[in-house]
């Protein structure tokens, strides 16, 4: 059978971005239950060790806290601690390349910005 995880990276830190996806799409919401570590590992086929790994990174990051006996939860700052992490990310990957790449062609901030309403109209 084929595994799903199959990104580049280690199982655990993939595991981390797929919950991290699902609840900024909104697939979680604050407040609410995460599947269980077992569950992640039947369903990725992965070890349940990697699959607590995975999960107790974002708790490490405060988007997950642990209920004993219960399992895991979506905290109330989940989505604004991912949202400002990615945002640094996409910067830091996107828009500071594309401002290198700009000034290299002398494309002026207008241009740039007509570039993306063409591309986001389309």
């Amino acid at each position: 059978m084929m595994r799903l995880l199959t990104g580049d990276g280690p199982i655990y830190q993939q595991l981390a971005d797929r919950v991290a996806e699902d609840i900024l799409a909104g697939t979680f919401s604050a407040g609410s239950h995460v599947p269980s570590t077992n569950e992640y590992a039947a369903f990725y086929e992965i070890s349940p060790i990697t699959a607590s790994k995975g999960l107790n990174l974002l708790v490490e990051q405060g988007v997950l806290h642990m209920k004993r006996g219960v399992g895991m939860f979506v905290t109330d700052d989940a989505l604004t601690v991912l949202q400002a992490r990615r945002r640094t990310e996409f910067r830091e990957k996107h828009v500071l390349p594309l401002i290198r790449e700009a000034r290299l062609l002398h494309i002026a901030k207008d241009e740039i910005a007509e570039m993306i309403d063409q591309e986001d109209d389309r």
